[in-house]
């Protein structure tokens, strides 16, 4: 279907902003020359059709994440743009924030006029104003109410309550407020791991990661067993995704790969589903992770297995990668790149993401070979027409690929180290280094047969001290035998 003028000038500004736009493979002809001239500076991205059914994909989560992936969808995707912008508009108005639904129903008016989701309600939004404003009164006359009356408990629960408000509402800032507030009446645990949850989750709707971090390791500090299981899979998922945001590739792939699958989805479904776990984990893994690490932790962990059945392709590219096929790991990754572009915490981190995996295919394609021709290489990994020259090139001048290119026979030439070279610089550097020894426990003996102690020692640490006790009982012994040969010599 082809994607009408209004979508496409609608893309064109959202790109123009800074967002991605992923086109299908299938857009007409002149709507690519209508696209490629409105984004001619823009992050234009031409891939597969995601294969995402918004239906399907919606059951996944509950909560305020659901609008944000939908509104993100309608602001990314070409052939998607209309239906996910007209199903932000139904979310919205199945909540009580209306500055959501203003931006989806500006969004649907200007991609899709004659729909019926682009007639504003202006009743809704009237008497969703008004409820608001109300019950925003009563939970402010009941806080001070209770605050008052000095009872702690109900204290707390009001700041909850009023901050469960604010969120439901858009206002996030006074929500964090609100529940900032709940710390200074907590008295169980469970007071404390409450305030800590409703302050991560609202500080992930903001993308403020620090303090998802800083929240969730209050959360950790306090629980006890009961309490560690049932939250183990949101503080890990949690904390992956701001670890995510935040680059800590290494980190968040830790975070999601020790995820436990035990437990429910719906006890983070407001955040992340099985499927993410598995996509954020796997493609991490894949990114940081040598063949062997890959293994152990990932195709062997059980726990994570389970998260993989709801993606297989992510292990068959993972399995694939181990087995050393690493042009078909690509190629299954590339399918479903237009899809996770799409994603509300992958989209800025797909072509960092791609990038390391596609270079660590690279070397570890090259590793056995001294020499491959940059034909075969084109046929691995590049793309019809194209060839891998200037990204080899680049790849040697960053040091990533120890390897030279033979221009005149076209061919990839690894750069060894002169195994002979090698070794005399080992052997020479063995040499300094028993040399300076020697030396140093002649100038002890010296210094202990004339009666006399080294100032200023080094200090030895916990690793030293065998090593510090072997050489003092050396230098004991040398004295005593220096000693006994001056004491014949006066004998004599």
């Amino acid at each position: 279907m082809a994607a009408s003028d209004e979508v496409l000038g609608y893309l064109a500004k959202q790109s123009n902003l800074g967002g991605v736009v992923v086109r299908g493979m299938d857009t007409t002809m002149d709507a690519f020359q209508i696209l490629d001239a409105s984004l001619a500076n823009s992050t234009l991205l031409l891939l597969d059709l995601p294969k995402l059914d918004l239906g399907l994909y919606l059951q996944n989560y509950v909560g305020r994440t659901r609008f944000d992936r939908l509104f993100l969808i309608g602001q990314s995707s070409v052939p998607l743009c209309v239906d996910a912008l007209k199903a932000a508009v139904v979310e919205a108005k199945a909540g009580n924030d209306v500055n959501r639904y203003r931006d989806a129903w500006d969004a649907v008016r200007t991609v899709a006029p004659n729909e019926p989701e682009a007639q504003r309600d202006d009743a809704w939004i009237e008497r969703t104003e008004m409820a608001n404003k109300a019950e925003t009164a009563r939970l402010e006359g009941e806080l001070k109410g209770y605050r008052n009356n000095l009872i702690k408990e109900s204290i707390r629960m009001g700041n909850e309550d009023l901050g469960k408000h604010f969120e439901s509402i858009g206002k996030l800032n006074e929500a964090t407020e609100a529940y900032t507030r709940m710390r200074q009446d907590v008295s169980t645990t469970k007071h404390i791991i409450d305030c800590g949850t409703h302050l991560a989750n609202v500080s992930l709707h903001r993308r403020d990661y620090a303090m998802v971090l800083n929240n969730i390791g209050k959360i950790t500090a306090v629980q006890n067993g009961d309490d560690e299981k049932a939250l183990q899979a949101y503080t890990r998922i949690a904390s992956g995704i701001a670890l995510l945001g935040m680059e800590r590739f290494d980190d968040a792939a830790k975070a999601f790969l020790g995820t436990d699958s035990s437990v429910p989805s719906s006890e983070y479904g407001h955040i992340a589903s099985p499927n993410d776990v598995a996509v954020y984990g796997g493609l991490l893994a894949l990114a940081i992770m040598d063949r062997k690490e890959l293994q152990q932790r990932v195709l062997d962990n059980q726990s994570f297995r389970t998260f993989l059945e709801h993606e297989p392709h992510i292990r068959k590219a993972i399995s694939l990668f181990v087995n050393g096929r690493y042009s078909s790991c690509l190629s299954i990754l590339e399918g479903s790149r237009a899809d996770y572009l799409l994603d509300i915490y992958l989209q800025s981190h797909i072509p960092t993401i791609y990038s390391k995996i596609r270079t660590k295919c690279i070397v570890q394609y090259f590793v056995p070979f001294s020499c491959v021709t940059l034909e075969s290489l084109d046929a691995a990994f590049a793309q019809p027409g194209t060839s891998i020259g200037p990204e080899l090139i680049e790849m040697i001048r960053q040091d990533v690929l120890k390897a030279r290119i033979d221009a005149k026979n076209k061919l990839l030439v690894a750069v060894r180290p002169d195994a002979r070279a090698v070794m005399q610089k080992e052997a020479l550097r063995a040499a300094r280094k028993y040399e300076r020894e020697a030396k140093e426990r002649l100038r002890r003996i010296s210094l202990a047969a004339a009666g006399l102690h080294a100032a200023g020692g080094k200090k030895t640490t916990s690793g030293d001290a065998i090593s510090s006790s072997l050489d003092e009982a050396w230098y004991e012994e040398d004295i005593q035998s220096s000693l006994q040969g001056e004491g014949l010599q006066t004998a004599g």
